[in-house]
């Protein structure tokens, strides 16, 4: 029709072009703000808030101490900063410290040992061909198909110690007795059974009267031993020494025992009976742990204290008399005393052959007459 404009069809645009995608790099910045933002508003558990709490209150007390520092210095502008910090340790109050933990247990030696007890005379007479007896107990030991081997052996003052490369079990410690007992069989019943190296805990039980109500008289450490033994919390647990009873004051009428046991390096004897109570009469006691106290060692290498042979810096031995360096039992050869010197005067005459060194020395510790290794030692 006249008059009328044709509308022409409107069409639908194409569509857009495709987003790129983001990179890597991208997509870790935008999760590392989100994260951010979430983490923020999520609520905090306790843990969390104590952990900020104490940051916020460390704050706040090193802000408060620079300022007491500040007002100190201007009012005592001549004090010396040792000073200063003494003050504020008085205005401030002392630090709250840790409560002080218990050593009760030593640290014996390496269980890789097996220690067989016998006297000073049966253990030089096994030591002198050590080389062939390891090779025989090692041969033993392969005969029962066990992994444990002997390294070496040395002598200690209590025995033979047998090193090894693992732990020895119980088939291994009746091998070993058999074959040490069969190699002295002359002395077999001077040999004692080989047993493990043990280290030890130190305990203490309170609560315990000091006088016992059947004799009137003091508690003794038989008493206690026949106290322990009855218990059964004590079933599994050796004693390595007399217990030992004290007062807990002079005019107190009730005791602490202190007793040694022993024990693993772990201490697990003791944690099963420390804090267990047990009666004693009508009398409830406690067994707690006690400070180690093995005693300070002596270094049978330089024979000084404070220090065992194994950890000793000085090389080779040293002797017990003359504190030269040899070992002791070579002491008759190398040592200037048994010699003859006709430069001196008087003239020093030759120890016969045979004889043991008759000459005294003065102590290396002490300086005193006595040999180091003498109880009498003062030191």
């Amino acid at each position: 029709m006249k008059g009328k404009e044709t509308v022409k069809p409107t069409f639908v645009s194409a569509l857009p072009p495709p987003i790129l995608a983001k990179s890597q790099k991208e997509v870790n910045e935008i999760s590392k703000f989100f994260k951010k933002t979430n983490s923020s508003t999520l609520t905090k558990s306790y843990a969390q808030a104590s952990t900020t709490s104490k940051k916020t209150t460390s704050s706040i007390s090193s802000s408060s101490i620079t300022r007491d520092t500040l007002k100190i210095k201007e009012t005592f502008p001549n004090l010396p900063n040792k000073k200063i910090d003494l003050v504020q340790k008085v205005i401030n109050g002392p630090i709250n410290k840790p409560k002080p933990r218990i050593n009760m247990t030593t640290k014996g030696p390496s269980r890789k040992q097996v220690i067989v007890p016998m006297n000073s005379e049966l253990s030089k007479k096994f030591i002198k061909d050590s080389s062939s007896h390891v090779t025989n107990i090692n041969r033993a030991l392969k005969g029962i198909a066990s992994k444990t081997m002997v390294d070496f052996i040395h002598v200690e003052d209590k025995g033979i110690v047998i090193t090894t490369n693992n732990i020895s079990s119980n088939s291994d410690l009746q091998e070993i007795e058999n074959y040490v007992k069969s190699s002295l069989s002359s002395d077999a019943e001077q040999i004692l059974s080989p047993r493990l190296p043990q280290s030890k805990s130190y305990l203490k039980i309170i609560g315990i009267p000091y006088n016992s109500k059947n004799t009137n008289s003091c508690i003794s450490s038989d008493d206690v031993e026949s106290i322990l033994k009855r218990n059964h919390i004590f079933n599994n647990i050796v004693l390595a020494s007399k217990p030992r009873i004290i007062k807990v004051s002079p005019k107190s009428d009730m005791a602490i025992i202190w007793i040694d046991i022993w024990d693993t390096q772990s201490g697990s004897n003791a944690k099963k009976i420390i804090n267990r109570c047990f009666n004693v009469g009508s009398f409830i006691t406690t067994v707690r742990g006690a400070n180690m106290n093995p005693g300070v060692p002596q270094c049978k290498n330089c024979w000084k204290w404070g220090h065992m042979a194994g950890v000793c810096h000085i090389q080779g031995a040293k002797c017990l008399k003359c504190n030269s360096p040899h070992l002791t039992d070579h002491h008759r050869h190398f040592a200037w005393c048994c010699k003859a010197n006709n430069k001196i005067n008087p003239p020093r005459l030759e120890t016969k052959k045979g004889n043991p060194c008759s000459h005294m020395f003065k102590c290396l510790n002490c300086k005193g007459d006595h040999q180091v290794d003498s109880y009498n030692c003062p030191f």
